[in-house]
């Protein structure tokens, strides 16, 4: 063979090697996004859900989570311990006691605060908290409306033992209320507006004046994380840059949260001025432990609440539910 002909040979193999290096080959598949069912209520504070998904940013952190809706909490606390749904929108209060009953969880990070939009609303002669000694409240027991209301008690010396309470969802509270029949109601709006309609009605305290008491968190299941991980924090990404794009197009994100929510766009605009929805920086100060009104704190005022009251047993470890790696990778 020429010394002409070898030399070709070695162009020719360096040249198909060039071309197998820039892709010339087959082209490698995207791997598979990351599949899984993430279950919440009718409630504004989960919505930003909506937005993230419309907008893409699930689809840019890899991940396709199915948005399912369920109004009942025994069935979607129910779903989440069963696996038959890997994530999970709800108040913190109430994951505490799935926590403390054995539902294998992890807090991933806070989604909103009720910032006014739940409140106790009292006759006129209830003038301070201190007057509802002796007063008959409307009161759901197996919602955030009771931790609330404990925690006002709490505030103000008061204990549950001094009042009567009658125990009905916050919306029938609320239309009792008006009706005359409850001296005071835990509602939340319409009804803190509509209290007005009965003479004298007012709103006595709302979440405004309870920072970090009412907070939606999304939890997921231990195992799913253990094994995506990745999904945790494509999430958490995806959530802080969908209330990132709510602050800046306000009008078109509450478009979006109500076609998502079957709702009116104006009543899904007016749900959210009681609401503040929760990004990086929020959840950065909200996750820090040295913080008076920490996430840990919520928590643990909640253990402290439901083991006096026996809904838990003593000796929850609240700590070993909260996972904040997925925040602080976030917001790095």
């Amino acid at each position: 063979m020429s010394r002409r002909s070898l030399a070709f040979l070695v162009l020719l193999s360096a040249f198909l090697l060039l071309l197998t290096g820039c892709g010339g080959g087959k082209e490698p598949s995207k791997a598979e996004p990351v599949k899984f069912k993430l279950a919440h209520c009718t409630w504004v504070g989960y919505a930003p859900l909506y937005i993230a998904q419309e907008k893409g940013f699930f689809a840019k952190y890899n991940i396709a989570p199915e948005l399912v809706i369920i109004e009942d909490e025994s069935q979607y606390a129910g779903a989440l311990a069963s696996g038959q749904i890997q994530a999970l929108g709800n108040v913190l209060d109430r994951e505490v006691i799935h926590f403390a009953k054995g539902t294998p969880e992890k807090l991933i990070f806070a989604m909103d605060e009720s910032a006014g939009g739940d409140g106790i609303i009292a006759k006129k002669e209830i003038a301070k908290v201190e007057d509802l000694k002796g007063a008959t409240v409307g009161l759901d027991k197996s919602s955030t409306s009771y931790f609330f209301f404990l925690s006002v008690l709490d505030k103000y010396g008061l204990k549950e033992e001094d009042v009567t309470i009658q125990e009905m969802s916050a919306g029938d509270a609320g239309a009792a209320f008006v009706a005359g029949k409850l001296d005071a109601a835990v509602t939340w709006e319409p009804w803190l507006t509509n209290a007005s309609q009965r003479e004298g009605g007012h709103v006595l305290v709302s979440s405004k004046d309870f920072p970090k008491t009412i907070i939606d968190v999304l939890v997921m299941r231990e195992d799913f994380v253990k094994e995506h991980p990745e999904a945790a924090l494509g999430l958490t990404k995806a959530w802080f840059e969908a209330i990132d794009y709510y602050r800046e197009h306000v009008d078109e994100g509450n478009e979006i949260m109500a076609k998502a929510l079957g709702l009116g766009t104006e009543e899904v605009a007016e749900m959210a001025r009681g609401v503040q929805f929760l990004g990086k920086d929020e959840n950065l100060a909200f996750f820090d432990q040295a913080s008076e009104d920490s996430i840990y704190k919520v928590a643990e005022r909640a253990v402290h609440f439901w083991t006096e009251k026996g809904i838990i047993d003593k000796g929850v470890d609240f700590a070993a539910l909260i996972d904040d790696s997925s925040v602080k990778e976030a917001t790095k």
